[in-house]
């Protein structure tokens, strides 16, 4: 798995690229999240257009980082969800919690929009 970031306004796209596990990508992917968060960058958004796979780790990390950016009142999106990985999203119901673009645009404008409330 490869990790691509780029920076659009005050939100970080994180581009995904491959299967996402415990043995490929996992820690790469809680490793990123962290440092960004350190960093300050706390408006990110995850694309999975390029994902086919995750397992239950890295979920767990997609979880985890959403609850926590949750309680400091900022937000982690995710984009470009499909095949197994909206399937699975779907069964464990997290679909209903994790908010999911399917437009970059509408991702980032997301952010500018909680912002006028």
């Amino acid at each position: 798995m490869t990790i691509e970031e780029r920076q659009i306004l005050n939100v970080t796209v994180i581009r995904l690229v491959g299967r996402v596990t415990y043995t490929d990508g996992a820690d790469l992917l809680h490793d990123t999240l962290q440092r960004l968060i350190g960093q300050g960058r706390t408006n990110l958004v995850l694309d999975f257009q390029e994902v086919p796979y995750i397992d239950s780790q890295a979920l767990a990390i997609v979880i985890r980082t959403h609850t926590a950016l949750s309680r400091q009142g900022a937000r982690l999106k995710l984009l470009h969800v499909r095949g197994y990985v909206r399937e699975l999203l779907t069964i464990t119901r997290l679909s209903s919690v994790l908010e999911i673009f399917d437009s970059e645009a509408d991702a980032v404008a997301s952010f500018s929009a909680e912002g006028t409330r």
